[in-house]
């Protein structure tokens, strides 16, 4: 399980979260300190209890939805997928998967209860299939971070045909770093764009790169699509190749 743990301003800076006593508010940090790396915590009480928060701390939390509850004691951090991102080969998967099953995505990919989800739990965010998105050069691509500098020379010097075959897994390498980060469909195409603009001009994103900066639009743009784009495109026309506010 991770030692670090990260924090979405906003869900931290609402109104919501900042009108709650600072008990409850330290609760919920220690919470999500000791959360598994899906958000799931098994000891609620003892936690409260070993901080010194108060029962009410606890049932605030939980009436004011930072927190969803299950019948076998353990929570879970709600927006918990807002506030980190660990890629797949790093994820210890939570033990809790009969409190897993229930769950769903809302419209923000926060946790919620199945009835109410837009999105399941277990299925990636699928992009619309009848979108066509920017095609990139492999002469500009960015090969995924652990080619060597000798498999990079050697994919320069492939043919027509393996090059295609070679732009084809590393397109998919990004899209399946926008899938696992729930990149909205009306994002994608705006994202592309910036990810061509980067390549046109011989920047390349590595993989770790692209995380970062999704990272970062989820975070200053407060999870707004609109905002997101708008970004986007202010780092395209300024000549940009990182995301500024």
């Amino acid at each position: 399980m991770a030692e670090r743990r990260m924090f979405a301003k906003s869900i931290i800076d609402s109104d919501a979260f900042l009108d709650m006593p600072l008990s409850a508010q330290a609760l919920y940090f220690h919470l999500s300190m000791r959360a598994d790396d899906e958000g799931f915590v098994g000891n609620p009480k003892r936690i409260r209890s070993m901080i010194g928060a108060s029962e009410d701390d606890l049932k605030l939390l939980i009436v004011k939805r930072f927190l969803l509850t299950f019948d076998s004691g353990v929570v879970v951090i709600k927006h918990w997928r807002i506030h980190n991102y660990i890629q797949s080969d790093r994820c210890k998967p939570t033990t809790y998967i009969e409190e897993k099953l229930t769950l769903g995505l809302d419209e923000k990919k926060a946790y919620t209860e199945l009835e109410r989800a837009s999105q399941p739990l277990d299925t990636k965010c699928i992009q619309n299939g009848n979108k066509m998105y920017p095609q990139v050069s492999i002469d500009k691509v960015s090969i995924v971070e652990s080619s060597s500098e000798e498999e990079r020379e050697e994919v320069s010097k492939k043919g027509s045909k393996e090059r295609d075959v070679t732009r084809a897994r590393v397109r998919e390498s990004y899209e399946d770093i926008m899938n696992d980060m729930c990149v909205a469909d009306i994002v994608r195409p705006k994202l592309w764009e910036f990810i061509q603009h980067c390549q046109l001009n011989g920047k390349t994103l590595t993989n770790s790169k692209l995380i970062d900066i999704l990272i970062r639009l989820d975070i200053q743009s407060g999870d707004d699509d609109k905002t997101k784009i708008e970004m986007l495109n202010n780092a395209i026309n300024g000549g940009y190749y990182d995301i500024r506010r």
